[in-house]
């Protein structure tokens, strides 16, 4: 039998077959796929394979193999980094959500998620929520993110999940496609799945006074069929996006400005640090590509971990 994973616990899988019907599925044995060790070796979205089996009166199903994945977003945890997840596979469509402030959303945050989706082929909108809570200046903050991005060639869209604001041309964007929602814990996915689609009513939860971060609300990432011909995955709201799978010599190739100007480098190997007639540094001096995306360029690089925005134009 064939399904789509809908939902996974760690240990279980909720599986939707082609007829439409849901079953707990767990794996058979050992389950490995194509080298990847990950604490999670099926995701959501993935394509399996499973038999049905029974043990007294319970039924349940035995998934045995999983189909090729044409995309998926994985990151090296954190806290154990010798471990990765896969946060969601077979992917149309990823909104990143980011908030100023409430919880703070960096530049660090924002350049680890796009380079892994420019690795992997996945089409992803910022979605730059709360703006109905936000001062005039911190407004112009926003705006001014928003136009980095937008530079670079990335859509970027200021909404409001919780009144509503330009939640429709979201689900413009989302139909007949599987989009992933992801960010940190309390930038308002759960709300913004909410507003979407009211009928799936995800729990919510405030905001902590006392550091501005977000409270988890969703454990296991999930997918939803929505009324629109659609699906979403709803993802546990990320801490950190630690690096894995891409090396070096390839990583200048997924931030798009830089990989427009790497053949103009004097060297075909050019890492864009202290090499002669580097395009790209020459491009960060006369103020085509950003300090911000640079710094973050070089924190991958050099296997760091995030560092938090001081300020997008900060050289230092």
């Amino acid at each position: 039998m064939k399904g789509i994973v809908y939902k996974s616990t760690g240990s279980w899988y909720h599986v939707k077959n082609e007829q439409g019907i849901f079953y707990e599925c767990r794996l058979k044995g050992k389950f490995r796929i194509q080298g990847i060790k990950s604490t999670n070796p099926v995701a959501v979205g993935d394509v399996v394979h499973f038999e049905v089996d029974k043990k007294g009166d319970e039924e349940f199903g035995v998934i045995y193999t999983i189909e090729e994945r044409n995309n998926y977003i994985i990151r090296k945890s954190v806290n154990l980094s010798k471990q990765t997840q896969i946060i969601a596979a077979n992917i149309d469509l990823a909104f990143l959500l980011i908030t100023l402030n409430n919880p703070p959303t960096f530049t660090a945050f924002i350049d680890r998620f796009l380079v892994n989706s420019e690795a992997y082929g996945i089409k992803t909108i910022l979605l730059f929520n709360k703006i109905d809570s936000y001062s005039e200046n911190e407004l112009g903050e926003i705006k001014s993110l928003a136009h980095l991005y937008r530079a670079i060639g990335y859509d970027c869209i200021e909404i409001s999940a919780k009144s509503g604001t330009n939640i429709q041309k979201v689900k413009a964007l989302m139909k007949n496609k599987v989009s992933v929602f992801s960010g940190h814990s309390g930038v308002g996915k759960s709300t913004l799945v909410n507003s979407i689609e009211p009928s799936i009513k995800l729990k919510t939860k405030e905001i902590s006074d006392q550091h501005l971060q977000g409270q988890h609300t969703t454990t296991f990432a999930e997918m939803f069929d929505l009324s629109f011909e659609s699906q979403i995955i709803d993802t546990p709201g990320i801490k950190g996006f630690g690096m894995v799978e891409i090396d070096k010599e390839e990583l200048s190739g997924y931030y798009p400005e830089f990989f427009k100007l790497k053949e103009y480098c004097k060297f075909n190997n050019c890492l864009h640090l202290e090499e002669p007639k580097c395009a790209i540094k020459e491009a960060l001096e006369n103020g085509e590509i950003a300090w911000s995306r640079y710094k973050s360029y070089l924190q991958i690089l050099e296997g760091e971990e995030e560092h938090y925005r001081k300020d997008v134009y900060d050289k230092n």
